[in-house]
């Protein structure tokens, strides 16, 4: 039995008036890393109502597993009022809360990988850069881009938001959420150029073409990537 599967046992033999306090005790925080594990049991064996008692709080760590457990619902076929919540979890300030968004997604993606590509290029198109983000982290998943489809959708995401962030003004490029976006497709880049280097590869490279000094940073992160670097 495995970390996950031990918290599911441990969860189904609680009161429901109970989680709250378990969660908090074992979530990791404070910390330097939650406890993820946690979170993936919670959203395996909890339900919307639970899930949405946990957002309805202050509380950062019962929130992220109430984010990550909407992520299973739209795995289960949920619609779109449940995508437009995590859409609006997306953009939220809590670091924690954003990456639930990226694991929710990636749980969509597991279960139906075609909305899963759906939803991100929606989302790629939105104006606020933490949806962009959210869009890019979660297709940028090596476990989701065994196909040409996954590899090319993770590709279009990374260039439109990497468009949409070169086409700002550089008065705005200081901006938190702005600077967050750098950040994911300085990493994301590189997960989708190596799914597929042979369509990746070209978009990458004409991205050195320019001379926008956040697009040359997002270049140089990407090529100290290991899974990048022996590509070049």
């Amino acid at each position: 039995m495995d970390r996950i599967d031990q918290y599911r046992a441990e969860l189904r033999a609680l009161a429901a008036t109970r989680w709250p306090a378990y969660l908090r005790e074992h979530s990791g925080l404070p910390g330097p890393r939650g406890n993820i594990e946690l979170a993936q049991a919670v959203a395996d064996t909890g339900d919307q109502s639970r899930f949405d008692e946990f957002i309805a709080t202050d509380d950062e760590y019962l929130v992220f597993c109430g984010v990550v457990g909407l992520g299973r619902l739209l795995a289960e076929g949920a619609g779109a009022e449940v995508e437009r919540r995590l859409r609006g979890h997306a953009a939220d300030q809590r670091w924690r809360v954003r990456e639930a968004v990226a694991m929710a997604l990636q749980r969509l993606g597991d279960a139906d990988l075609p909305r899963l590509l759906e939803v991100v290029t929606r989302w790629a198109g939105d104006e606020n850069p933490l949806v962009q983000r959210a869009a890019a982290a979660g297709v940028c998943e090596p476990r989701l881009l065994a196909s040409p489809d996954a590899a090319a959708c993770a590709i279009e995401v990374c260039a439109r938001a990497t468009k949409a962030l070169a086409a700002r003004p550089l008065d705005q490029r200081g901006n938190a959420d702005v600077r967050t976006l750098r950040q994911g497709l300085g990493y994301c880049w590189s997960v989708a150029v190596a799914a597929d280097p042979a369509a990746g590869l070209p978009a990458f490279r004409s991205l050195a073409t320019g001379d926008d000094p956040d697009v040359a940073w997002i270049v140089r992160e990407n090529t100290k990537k290991a899974r990048l670097a022996k590509l070049l």
